[in-house]
């Protein structure tokens, strides 16, 4: 059961009249509650609908919703499905102009904007709907696939087990549609840069490695899954659950092993045409696209020499503060880049590469988050009920992965949130950025901001289950700050792992925007880092290469935090003794992820609430 979580402390603020029957005026027209009731719930009524249509035509996305619709398909990745959406996309902004703005309470004027903004952002945006590299090291089809079977679909009896073989017999023909996709691409000359073929390569051997593609060794983390599942089934005897495991190997081995086989063959004549090129310039007409990104993830209308420029004076600020963490450690000298060798080096600060090295940091990340689950009435109103997970990146697939991300809960709660941290070699997981990255992915960062917008009440669905880099990650960034306001990072070298991650974000904005725009090669950039940080080379180099892969999406973060920040200080500049941190959180958290600006009315509109 769904936590409901009223919206009552937002709603006041942003309705122009919370109860009564006082008549609303617009553009010399009035209206009565009544009215202004019903448009509004035409209106939500209306973007419910549209994104329920929508879920059923993707049964990934209904899974991930917890919802077994169309449980033994796939969802269609052809190009014309993809011009299909399109259409109804504009069908849909066309069907948005029944309603009267003026005639919607305010919250459901937000959700207008909103869901008119996306939808003129879709469609102006199609036309770089295949400027990007849908296989990649960071993810992609060829990793998404198995990653979705063994977390995301559910074997509750057998008709599940049933359709998730049936999914297998579908990989085949999924992956057909996926090198269909990827040509497109070639013929365009959208074609990632070199250092990306060895990682998907290395992935896609490892999937299709093990039983039953391989006679002898361990099962197929595939297989493994299904059998584990099946062998729960209280509905199935055993004779049945051997047909079935029969079953899903025959799958494996006649749609899975054939669809990789494909790929990597197409993968691997695709390799010779390949460049060292790494920037979004390299693409057809790169620098519209590239500008076209930065206003997506950012939500602003920063240019990206803006960008850059804001994020080498962060990246002086901080490194300000850190000198102050090099004296409280009584450093042996006042060289920074002396203290980020030290801090790259020094066995105390990482943990052996070992089995019991990886468990040893996976409980130690389980207590930070647990110790935070017990201060979070200091913070917050609101807290979801949705409860979190720390899990290591599957083997399959942790070569490639990143440092470290969350996957989001159920919403039906069959499923936690998942904090994943990549445990393949410990030389590049610092001890001292363990509070950090837990506050980040985990508590307060992520699952909180995510699992309250799924579990809110009073808002359309779309607003509940969307999202834009900027809201999202400036949060989690902002939350790896806010634990110290209440005491934690006691240790400084802890406190350094703090401000050596916000490092890490302002240091993006100067090398994002350098790869893409100033056409800084891979090599400069991974010097910037490394005179810059104090992060390792290995961490660096994934973090580079993931830039390079997704072009802008690495700038939301700082710019996104700087202006939560931005918001809070003029709060409370403004309330004074009225200023509560946590109503602040709650008027955030608890209308789903909007855009800066609307964030910034939002915030506006608590202060002069607040503050009359």
């Amino acid at each position: 059961m769904r936590k409901t979580i009223l919206l009552s402390s937002l709603a006041c603020v942003m309705l122009t009249a919370c109860g009564g029957d006082k008549e609303k005026t617009a553009e010399n027209k009035t209206y009565s509650e009544e009215e202004i009731k019903n448009e509004s719930a035409k209106a939500n009524a209306f973007f419910d609908r549209v994104f329920d249509r929508e879920v059923d035509r993707d049964p990934v996305k209904a899974a991930l919703l917890g919802i077994k619709k169309d449980y033994d398909q796939w969802t269609d990745i052809s190009e014309e499905h993809s011009q299909k959406e399109l259409e109804i996309v504009k069908a849909n902004l066309d069907s948005l102009k029944s309603f009267n703005p003026d005639m919607l309470d305010e919250q459901t004027k937000i959700s207008y904007r909103l869901f008119e903004n996306d939808a003129k952002q879709r469609i102006d945006n199609y036309k770089w709907h295949l400027h990007d590299y849908p296989v990649n090291q960071m993810g992609g089809t060829q990793v998404d696939m198995p990653t979705f079977l063994i977390n995301v679909h559910r074997v509750d009896n057998k008709s599940d087990a049933e359709a998730y073989i049936s999914r297998l017999s579908k990989v085949n023909a999924m992956f057909d549609q996926l090198i269909v996709n990827l040509k497109l691409r070639e013929a365009k000359n959208i074609i990632p840069p070199k250092f990306v073929f060895p990682y998907v390569l290395n992935d896609c051997k490892g999937i299709i490695s093990g039983r039953p593609f391989e006679k002898s060794g361990a099962d197929n983390p595939l297989l493994e899954d299904i059998t584990a599942k099946v062998n729960t089934l209280k509905d199935v005897d055993d004779a049945g659950k051997k047909d079935l495991i029969k079953r899903a190997n025959e799958a494996l081995l006649t749609s899975v092993k054939p669809a990789y086989e494909k790929l990597i063959a197409y993968w691997t004549e695709l390799e010779k045409k390949a460049t060292t090129d790494d920037g979004a310039w390299k693409l057809p007409e790169g620098d519209a696209f590239y500008d076209a990104a930065l206003k997506q993830t950012t939500t602003t209308d920063l240019t990206a020499d803006q960008i850059h420029e804001i994020g080498l004076k962060e990246v002086e600020r901080i490194h300000n503060e850190m000198r102050e963490i090099m004296k409280k450690v009584k450093f042996k000298s006042d060289n920074l880049q002396e203290f980020f060798d030290f801090m790259r080096t020094d066995k105390q600060f990482y943990y052996p590469n070992t089995a019991e090295g990886k468990e040893a940091y996976r409980v130690k990340a389980v207590k930070i988050i647990d110790d935070m689950k017990k201060e979070l009435d200091k913070l917050f109103l609101t807290k979801p009920k949705a409860d979190i997970v720390v899990m290591p990146v599957e083997a399959f697939r942790e070569k490639s992965a990143g440092g470290a991300f969350y996957e989001d809960p159920a919403p039906d709660g069959s499923r936690p949130g998942r904090y994943y941290i990549n445990l393949y070699n410990m030389a590049d997981q610092a001890i001292y950025q363990m509070e950090a990255l837990a506050y980040h992915e985990g508590i307060p960062g992520h699952h909180m901001q995510i699992a309250i917008a799924q579990e809110l009440k009073g808002i359309p669905k779309f607003r509940m289950h969307g999202g834009n880099t900027a809201y999202v990650e400036g949060w989690g960034l902002y939350s790896e700050k806010l634990p110290k306001e209440i005491g934690f990072y006691q240790d400084p070298y802890s406190d350094f792992g703090r401000l050596a991650m916000e490092l890490f974000r302002a240091a993006r904005l100067v090398v994002d925007t350098g790869i893409h725009r100033k056409k800084w090669s891979r090599e400069k950039a991974l010097a910037y880092f490394k005179e810059n940080t104090p992060n390792p080379e290995g961490d660096n180099k994934k973090e580079i290469e993931r830039y390079i892969v997704w072009p802008s999406q690495a700038t939301g973060y700082k710019i996104g935090m700087n202006k939560i920040i931005e918001l809070r200080e003029n709060a409370k500049s403004k309330l004074g003794d009225k200023f509560d941190l946590r109503e602040f959180h709650d008027v955030v958290l608890t209308s789903g992820p909007v855009p800066l600006n609307i964030l910034e009315e939002m915030v506006n509109s608590w202060i002069k609430k607040k503050g009359s």
